[in-house]
């Protein structure tokens, strides 16, 4: 749908890969069209985890109103399917005050929940899903992926077999219900009462990755291992399995030394860049923009052309 068709309120969605500047780019585009910002980041919206999933700072949600941003404790395991529910209450709430939301995140499942739904699905066993995620945890993507392949091989020939969220998702519901996610998949995209702008940003390779390993050593110095250490007792939540994380949490388990685990931790995020970035270019209703000084401006160009 383009800005300028019915119905009149808009949903602009800011995405691109973690370190490319989103959240910078998204206050100054809701500051110029007046209005707040719902993050689709799965992690930030979890109070215990802080330093490691890059939240807006104090400062910056003092400029704009953010929603989904600290609001659950991280042993809530919140799903895609929560946050289809949560996000549309989320822009109801400003949708009453203004007729645009900024939306602002790199998880591209949220982001699609949020403008095309997803399909209703069977339940999944919590014990499964954590079982599963232990044996990742000790074994490693080679025996998740091996795991896939051997008990759901139609999924394995669609995936993302370097993404252990998926292939994790996709060996939970296998082993709950017996049956392939891909079954249930239907590709029916559910209408929503808005319109829907996708800007994508980007830039360099290798700026990108060093936007990235700069970002880790400065969330080192913030105390990301202090606050590792203060989640020790929640590591065997879902949550806790995130990139900034389990690489510390191997460090106090003497698995690395701490340069070794800070290393893993660089490589570990600009692999989950290149897939985040895979992720948003197979939708071809992104418009992708530079994530430099002028970008907030062509963002809000396009919402009012």
């Amino acid at each position: 749908m383009d800005a300028g068709s019915t119905p009149q309120k808009t949903v602009i969605v800011i995405a691109g890969p973690t370190a490319i500047g989103k959240t910078a780019i998204s206050i100054q585009v809701a500051q110029q069209l007046h209005t707040e910002i719902l993050s689709a980041d799965s992690r930030q919206c979890y109070r215990e985890i802080t330093i490691g999933t890059a939240k807006p700072s104090a400062e910056e949600v003092s400029q704009v109103k953010h929603h989904f941003i600290d609001e659950f404790p991280a042993a809530k395991a919140l799903t895609a399917a929560d946050y289809e529910s949560l996000s549309l209450q989320y822009l109801d709430k400003i949708f009453a005050k203004h007729d645009v939301a900024v939306v602002c995140g790199g998880t591209g499942l949220y982001i699609k929940a949020l403008c095309e739904g997803l399909d209703a699905m069977p339940e999944v066993s919590d014990d499964i899903v954590h079982e599963v995620n232990e044996h990742y945890r000790l074994q490693g993507l080679h025996w998740l992926q091996d795991a896939v392949h051997s008990e759901d091989p139609e999924f394995f020939a669609q995936a993302e077999v370097q993404n252990p969220a998926r292939l994790i998702r996709a060996l939970a519901f296998k082993r709950s219900t017996g049956e392939s996610l891909i079954h249930f998949r239907t590709g029916v995209v559910k209408e929503r009462p808005f319109n829907i702008i996708k800007i994508a940003l980007q830039l360099p390779r290798e700026v990108l990755y060093e936007r990235i390993n700069q970002r880790v050593d400065i969330m080192m110095q913030q105390g990301l291992l202090e606050e590792v250490k203060s989640l020790l007792p929640l590591r065997h939540l879902k949550n806790l399995h995130t990139v900034g994380y389990t690489e510390l949490f191997d460090y106090l388990d003497d698995k690395y030394e701490l340069d070794e685990a800070v290393n893993k931790i660089k490589q570990n995020t600009r692999n989950y860049a290149k897939r985040q970035m895979t992720w948003f270019r197979r939708d071809t209703e992104f418009t992708w923009l530079d994530a430099d000084a002028t970008a907030a401006e062509k963002i809000v160009a396009l919402y009012k052309g």
